[in-house]
C-alpha cells in the first residue's frame, strides 16, 4: 500500500481519491475548507492552503504520488494559480512524489484541427496563458531532473455535479421543455470528458513512468454538438427535446459587465464557436484505455 496525497476535492479529485482508495492505497486528500461530508473508508481529510509550501511539502511527504486537481475559482486564475503551482511542484520536489496535474486544453488556443498532446501550445488567453505556463515550469523541473511530472489534458466535463458549459442548470431547463441557451454555436462537434476518466488516467500516468515528461488527453467519446448532448438527455429521459440556441454575444458582454465569471468564460468562448476535438489516440496505444460509454454518461445524467 503506497501514500497518496490528492489536491483538491472537486468532480476529479474526488474521483481519483475514490478510485486509488477502492484498490487499498493510502489516500489523503486535501482541501482549502473544511470537509461538509464524511469521507470514504480508507481517505483521510487534511484541511490546509496548498499554497503554503512547508505545510504542503510535509504532507506530500513519503507520498508516491501528489495529484494536482485543485481549481481556483474561474476569474482568479491569475492571481491564484501561480503561487498554488509553484507550491505543488516544490513539494514534489522535496518529498520525491509523482506530480501528476490534471489540466485542459485552453493552452493550444483557437484549434485549426483536432488538438493531439504534441498539439503546439498557442495560448489566446489568460486562463491558457497560465496553464501553459504551467506545464512549461513543470517539464523543465522534469527535463532538470528535479521531479517526475506528467499532465493530463481533458476537455469540458460533463456528469452529475460538474458545473460547466452543460450543467445541471442546463439539464434542468431541458427535461422541463424549455430553451436552452450556450455558448456558441449549437451544432459545432465537440469533445467531452467524463471526470472517471480523467481521474483513471490520472492514476495511470502516475504510476507508469512511461507518462512521465510528457502531457496526455484524456479519452473521450466521438464529438457529439450542445444540440445533440441536450437530445441525447432528453431522449434518455423519454422526453422531448427542447429548442437550443446561441447566447447572442451582445448579451453575453452585457452580462460580463457585472460578473467576473461570465468574464472569464467569454474568454474561451472560442472553444464553441468551431469544431473542438480531442486526438486521444496516444493514450489509447499506450495504456489501452477508452472512455466510459457515452449511453452510460448520459443516463447518470438523468435525474
Amino acid at each position: 500500500m503506497s501514500k497518496h496525497l490528492v489536491v483538491g476535492a472537486g468532480p476529479i479529485g474526488s474521483t481519483t481519491a475514490r478510485l486509488l482508495a477502492e484498490r487499498g492505497e493510502e489516500v489523503v486528500v486535501v482541501t482549502r475548507t473544511a470537509a461538509t461530508t464524511r469521507p470514504l473508508d480508507g481517505i483521510r481529510r487534511l484541511h490546509l492552503d496548498a499554497a503554503d509550501t512547508d505545510a504542503l511539502s510535509a504532507a506530500a511527504t513519503g507520498a508516491a504520488a501528489l495529484y494536482n486537481c485543485a481549481n481556483p475559482p474561474y476569474h482568479r486564475w491569475a492571481r491564484v494559480w501561480p503561487p498554488l503551482a509553484a507550491s505543488l511542484l516544490t513539494a514534489a520536489e522535496r518529498s520525491g512524489a509523482v506530480l501528476a496535474t490534471v489540466s485542459n486544453l485552453y493552452g493550444y488556443g483557437a484549434p485549426d484541427g483536432p488538438m493531439g498532446p504534441e498539439s503546439p501550445l498557442r495560448p489566446n488567453s489568460v486562463k491558457g496563458e497560465v496553464r501553459a505556463a504551467m506545464w512549461r515550469e513543470a517539464l523543465a523541473a522534469h527535463e532538470a531532473g528535479r521531479v517526475r511530472a506528467t499532465e493530463v489534458r481533458g476537455s469540458d466535463y460533463l456528469g452529475r455535479g460538474v458545473t460547466g458549459a452543460l450543467d445541471g442548470r442546463a439539464f434542468g431547463r431541458a427535461l422541463a421543455g424549455r430553451t436552452v441557451q450556450v455558448l456558441g454555436d449549437p451544432d459545432a462537434p465537440h469533445s467531452w470528458t467524463a471526470p472517471e476518466d480523467a481521474a483513471r488516467l490520472l492514476i495511470t500516468a502516475a504510476a507508469d513512468r512511461r507518462a512521465w515528461g510528457r502531457a496526455w488527453h484524456v479519452p473521450s467519446n466521438p464529438p457529439r454538438s450542445q444540440r445533440q448532448v441536450v437530445a441525447d438527455l432528453c431522449a434518455a429521459a423519454g422526453r422531448p427535446a427542447p429548442a437550443v440556441t446561441a447566447i447572442p454575444r451582445p448579451v453575453l458582454a452585457l452580462l460580463g459587465l457585472a460578473s467576473p465569471v461570465i468574464r472569464a468564460v467569454r474568454e474561451t468562448a472560442y472553444q464553441f464557436e468551431r469544431p473542438f476535438v480531442v486526438d486521444d489516440t496516444a493514450t489509447r496505444e499506450a495504456f489501452g484505455l477508452a472512455p466510459v460509454p457515452w449511453e452510460r454518461i448520459v443516463a447518470e445524467l438523468v435525474p
